[in-house]
């Protein structure tokens, strides 16, 4: 899913006279480390008389230097930019060995680089007692340096009420811990503190926050803004050995994501002013504007096609149907709904790997939902999927097979052997249900043709195994296709592993009257 969205920031000063405007140094674009695409951007600036320079500073932020030759009665700086707000996982980092559990140390010759951002003030009764209470009920030592990161995050956003603070500058730490409030930019500034008094490198960010209002209300939480907005916003950085700068937002409790642009990073909040420049004596209005507009959105089942769009997409599909008559080419079309868990939309079953015991468990439930709801007297079937070249073994599927007039097919589900129990049925049981079923299609035993692993595709894929691996370990389990090697070896070759009853489709076979027409026997 794509939305792009068009951001404009004006900042204007309207004076009551002709003013001398010293340098301004403006640090309105979009950092080098953001991590939303920026697909094009622009400042412009009033008066339009003036030299500019593009530089960075020493925290690698982008800088342009004005300089204003002549005097004027009004100075505006205009930012336009087109992001794509592209869902980000802000989870999606490497973390260096050294550094998964906390707490850890940074290398010294790191250490020496991320000098400025360690660098903690001293703490105030409310600071040190903040630390004292966060070290006894914290997280203990040992735990994953990503969730203490996140707890810390989640724990200043539950206990530092947000405001709108019209007032320059950044409060202390101390103030915010009184007031028990702040901005923006004052949790922000004591998020940094607290990182650094823990060891961790941290800085102060500026940037633009965009939120946009979703499609639908989510399920279970806040839905978050009902329109689409966009604001300045402060939040803090902290350095993760292999991850490097990770954002997190204290005025949210959350990680810095697609709608978190940074502007300007620093290791005190006034180098990372979005502005900074002086002017003559003079009375001053201040305005501020901010907008976002979506300017493209694909379609998607929260939001799908407007009627023309549908209107445009029938007409091209009658064109091709056409097209695809008169050149005689006939097409067939199925479909493979995909359902993604609620619950952990972000494990590798619901994205990349085909199968996991969460998602057979969750298919099965919803198999034995359909039944109640739709299948009444339905036959509930456990049988091979697709079989994929590559994997040693087919997938599952599940089907449900019911009669459109109500008759049962099945009236007893107390029959239906229930999936990893243990009825103590092993071969021989196998045997004489094959006989039997023999003996009701009205065959003789001999037809009952006993199965055997494949000895020398077993003989080769031992063969493969290192030889100082031995193939009987349960820890080979993990791998399936060497999971049933092991599984094959300690049983023994010679085994029966099952029953095979070859047929073939040769006549129809009388069915009771009252069901319709007949089937055949494959």
């Amino acid at each position: 899913m794509a939305i792009r969205v068009a951001l404009q920031h004006v900042t204007r000063y309207r004076y009551d006279r002709f003013v001398a405007i010293s340098p301004h140094e403006v640090k309105l674009r979009p950092a080098p480390h953001t991590r939303t695409p920026i697909l094009s951007y622009s400042l412009s600036v009033s008066p339009e008389e003036h030299f500019v320079n593009w530089q960075q500073d020493p925290h690698g932020n982008f800088c342009a230097r004005y300089v204003f030759p002549k005097e004027a009665k009004e100075l505006t700086f205009t930012v336009a930019l087109v992001a794509d707000m592209t869902v980000i996982n802000p989870f999606d980092f490497f973390v260096e060995k050294y550094a998964e559990v906390f707490p850890f140390e940074y290398p010294v010759g790191l250490k020496t680089e991320l000098a400025p951002y360690l660098n903690a003030e001293v703490t105030g009764p409310l600071l040190t007692q903040w630390m004292e209470e966060w070290r006894a009920s914290g997280p203990r030592p040992g735990v994953s340096t990503t969730d203490y990161l996140v707890e810390i995050n989640r724990r200043l956003n539950s206990q530092i009420r947000y405001l709108v603070r019209m007032e320059p500058g950044v409060q202390t730490c101390e103030e915010t811990l009184t007031k028990r409030s702040g901005s923006c930019r004052d949790t922000a500034w004591l998020l940094v503190q607290i990182f650094r008094h823990l060891g961790l490198a941290a800085r102060f960010v500026s940037g633009y926050l965009i939120q946009l209002a979703a499609d639908i209300k989510a399920l279970d939480g806040p839905s978050g803004t009902d329109k689409d907005f966009t604001d300045l916003h402060a939040w803090a950085e902290v350095f993760v050995p292999g991850a490097g700068w990770v954002g997190l937002d204290p005025t949210s409790g959350l990680l810095a994501g697609e709608g978190h642009i940074p502007l300007a990073c620093s290791a005190v909040p006034g180098n990372a002013a979005p502005i900074q420049g002086m002017t003559g004596v003079a009375e001053v209005k201040f305005e501020f504007e901010m907008s976002v507009i979506r300017m493209h959105e694909d379609p998607r089942v929260t939001k799908p096609f407007s009627d023309l769009e549908w209107r445009r997409l029938l007409k091209l599909g009658k064109k091709v149907d056409e097209e695809l008559f008169e050149q005689d080419v006939r097409l067939t079309q199925g479909g493979e709904p995909t359902f993604v868990s609620a619950d952990d939309m972000d494990g590798p079953e619901w994205n990349f790997t085909a199968l996991s015991p969460a998602k057979r468990r969750l298919a099965g439930v919803f198999a034995s939902r359909l039944k109640q709801s739709f299948g009444t007297g339905a036959m509930y079937h456990f049988g091979q999927g697709k079989w994929y070249p590559g994997e040693p073994l087919p997938r599952w599927a599940l089907g449900l097979y019911w009669r459109t007039d109500d008759k049962p097919i099945w009236k007893d589900d107390r029959l239906v052997a229930a999936e990893g129990k243990d009825y103590g049925f092993g071969p021989a049981e196998a045997k004489r249900f094959a006989e039997e079923l023999a003996g009701a299609l009205r065959l003789s035993a001999g037809y009952v043709i006993p199965a055997y692993e494949d000895v020398w595709d077993a003989l080769r894929e031992e063969s493969q195994i290192p030889l100082n691996v031995d193939p009987l370990q349960s820890d080979l389990s993990k791998s399936e296709e060497r999971g049933r090697l092991a599984r094959v070896l300690e049983r023994g070759l010679g085994e029966v592993v099952g029953y095979v009853l070859p047929l073939k489709p040769e006549e129809r076979i009388p069915l009771p009257s009252d069901m319709p027409g007949g089937v055949k026997i494959h």
